[in-house]
């Protein structure tokens, strides 16, 4: 029986893989490759669980992106709201020059207290200087002296205003006032006030308001005569003195400033400035028109139908229609102090 002896075959090249080596190797890749897969299949099934720190996260996430478009808009709307506070202060109190409409006759001879509107182009007024006050009704046309109270010369005359049909008016130094029957001029009653003296008077139609020179506005009954309020009024922190002739048109009670050629538009409510009227322009006028003879700007009516204002001043030759423009002059801090504010002024009885 022949033997058979074992062939060996030796691989030329010893780095080179076998063929059984290469199964070998391929059953391992297979092996790997089945546990990639195993491991992908178990990382996607993790993945797809719900995770309860990874929602957190998420929430919070859309809670802090909520906040901050929040807290930018917020800060938007305040800052929006501030411009506009800024933009209000900026032109609160509003400045106003005047443009003259019409120019009205007026007697040089008048020392005016007060002046109002009574329709049908009539003005009443109300003249001081003690032997020379009156109250007159003057045609505002021609500047004719329809009518005419002479006062008693005892007293001087001051501030006037129309309630219905009565004309009340106040007296210098005395805590005095009369009541004038409109139509006919004739006096039918005399009262007392509470003011410290009579300076302006002016309506709203229900109550009187007054003015004593002091920087006080008053609230008056015009049954009892009692003062119902008070209040001061105030621009920038300081109070404004001298008080003088009042009227109360659309809502605010505007006056002169005794002294000055400045009308304060005054709140009623609380005493606060609204605006300052500049009229140093009419004064300049009337003496470059050789009137050296004029006192101070004092006198304001109110046309409320046709919306008319008219002002004068203490023998002043003309009466003027004016209407307000926005100052377009950007007037420096401490001009309104300086142009518009007096230092207060007390008076004794002669």
């Amino acid at each position: 029986m022949a033997r058979y002896l074992p062939i060996i075959i030796k691989n030329p090249n010893p780095h080179e893989q076998s063929p059984s080596d290469h199964f070998m190797a391929i059953g391992s890749l297979h092996k790997k490759k089945h546990s990639k897969r195993s491991n992908l299949k178990a990382r996607v099934a993790m993945a797809s669980r719900p995770n309860p720190s990874s929602n957190h996260k998420k929430s919070y996430l859309v809670v802090s992106v909520l906040l901050v478009i929040s807290a930018v808009v917020l800060l938007g709307i305040s800052s929006s709201l501030w411009s506009k506070f800024k933009s209000h202060d900026k032109s609160f109190p509003r400045i106003y020059t005047i443009e003259v409409v019409n120019e009205f006759p007026h007697d040089p001879h008048a020392f005016t207290q007060g002046l109002l509107y009574a329709g049908n182009n009539t003005i009443f007024e109300s003249t001081g200087l003690y032997g020379e006050s009156s109250v007159r009704k003057v045609a505002l046309q021609s500047g004719k002296v329809e009518a005419l109270h002479k006062m008693d010369d005892s007293y001087f005359g001051e501030g006037l205003t129309l309630l219905g049909e009565r004309l009340f008016q106040v007296t210098w130094l005395e805590n005095t006032g009369f009541i004038y029957d409109r139509n006919n001029l004739s006096k039918f009653e005399k009262f007392t006030h509470q003011m410290q003296d009579g300076w302006g008077l002016a309506t709203d139609g229900e109550v009187l308001f007054g003015s004593d020179g002091t920087s006080t506005l008053y609230l008056i009954d015009p049954q009892s005569f009692k003062v119902i309020g008070k209040k001061k009024v105030i621009y920038n922190g300081h109070e404004v003195h001298n008080l003088n002739e009042l009227e109360f048109i659309d809502k605010e009670v505007w006056a002169n400033v005794w002294q000055t050629d400045c009308i304060a538009r005054v709140s009623p409510e609380d005493g606060t400035v609204l605006g300052w009227i500049l009229l140093q322009t009419l004064r300049g006028k009337l003496v470059a028109a050789g009137n050296h003879g004029i006192d101070v700007l004092n006198g304001i009516a109110w046309d409320s139908e046709e919306k008319r204002i008219f002002v004068t001043g203490k023998l002043w030759p003309k009466l003027y229609e004016i209407q307000l423009d926005p100052a377009k002059k950007q007037y420096t801090s401490g001009y309104i102090e300086q142009f518009c504010l007096r230092k207060p002024v007390h008076f004794a009885k002669p």
